[in-house]
């Protein structure tokens, strides 16, 4: 077992000199999960910053360190809707991803590091910002971790940096990368994200474990998100026809376990997909349908036929800045299943999600008590 520091830090742990890096056997894994379990039990202050708290995800992964006896600092920006914090005893620090020096003073005396924020959204009119957001704001937040001294820096991916299959056999963290899988910016961005993030960890063995969530569901989701949108809409009635795809659904509370779970028993430098069900689009909306007590929809739309339809989508966004319906890069993401294995998160983590309708039946319920999904 590694020796520990006198204060029980895992840093005394790498006093001989050794990068991170090179502490990657199990034994110092479970030095890391001794040492945040003894210094709950000693009562050591864990200050642990998260970025995007005020977010779906980031949120519902502030609370889950709060119950495992975290003290939280949570990055937010000057104008970030925080009703997602409400309730939660956490120091809240302003700054921003395009801010270095405000991200350097929310990073300093945290011993973890959960950047979760990022910009998620299929229609981007400007490209560029949400690469300066995603790509930028990732390697920023990561340098200015490591300036800190942060012994565990989790960074949020997607599965969208992933490689696909497509046919309907799950993917998972070693299935090949094809550049033309990455349709649309979202998902370039993230994929360019999540390489840079690596590559700077590698070169610098800098202790950084990557998620990779697939699609969450749950409570608050205040924008919403694309999927929240589409659970919202199919609950509401106002999804009449769908196409034939599938994805990965999970609660995005098993997604906030997950990233727990990868800072306390993650490897350094490996992927970890958080997943849930795979599951084909018509059964989602299924699955909404019998939540909420009405008929699903029956009608799948050939692609022929919705293609026109987005392109046209697409011109009015333009001109009126309302976010389309559906775009042609939906289209084309749709042309595979988004399916994939959380194999390894399940065997190495201890990582369990629970059951979609569970998330389903949390989302339509906090859409109701919030005013955006009829009773």
């Amino acid at each position: 077992m590694p020796k520990l520091g006198a204060y029980g830090s895992v840093q005394g742990a790498l006093s001989d000199g050794r990068p991170y890096r090179d502490c990657k056997g199990s034994l110092f894994h479970a030095a890391i999960q001794s040492v945040m379990e003894a210094q709950l039990r000693n009562g050591v202050t864990m200050t642990t910053l998260v970025t995007g708290a005020t977010g779906f995800v980031g949120s519902a992964v502030a609370r889950t360190l709060a119950a495992r006896g975290h003290t939280l600092r949570l990055l937010t920006r000057p104008a970030s809707d925080r009703r997602n914090l409400a309730g939660l005893d956490a120091e809240i620090v302003t700054g921003d991803l395009t801010d270095p020096a405000s991200l350097d003073r929310a990073a300093a005396g945290c011993r973890y590091v959960l950047h979760v924020a990022a910009d998620y959204r299929f229609w981007v009119p400007d490209p560029d910002a949400m690469l300066r957001a995603n790509v930028d704001g990732a390697l920023a937040m990561v340098r200015a971790a490591a300036r800190a001294g942060a012994e565990r820096i989790v960074h949020c991916s997607s599965v969208a940096t992933l490689g696909q299959i497509g046919d309907g056999t799950p993917a998972d963290e070693t299935t090949p990368t094809n550049e033309a899988d990455f349709v649309g910016i979202y998902k370039r961005s993230k994929y360019l994200a999540e390489k840079a993030v690596l590559d700077l960890a590698r070169r610098d063995g800098l202790p950084v474990v990557v998620v990779n969530p697939a699609a969450p569901v749950g409570p608050r989701d205040i924008k919403p998100t694309p999927t929240g949108k589409m659970i919202r809409d199919a609950a509401a009635g106002r999804v009449p026809a769908y196409i034939d795809t599938g994805l990965n659904v999970v609660h995005v509370d098993d997604v906030a376990e997950g990233h727990v779970l990868a800072l306390e028993k993650g490897r350094v430098g490996e992927r970890y997909v958080l997943g849930g069900e795979d599951m084909l689009l018509k059964d989602i909306l299924a699955l909404v349908a019998s939540v909420v007590h009405r008929k699903p929809p029956s009608i799948c739309l050939p692609e022929a036929i919705v293609w026109p339809a987005a392109f046209v989508m697409e011109k009015l966004a333009k001109i009126t800045g309302i976010e389309p319906m559906m775009t042609r890069d939906h289209l084309k993401m749709a042309r595979k299943k988004m399916f994939y294995s959380s194999a390894k998160a399940k065997r190495e983590l201890g990582y369990s999600p629970r059951p979609v309708r569970l998330a389903v039946e949390d989302a339509v319920a906090w859409f109701r008590a919030n005013g955006m999904l009829p009773g």
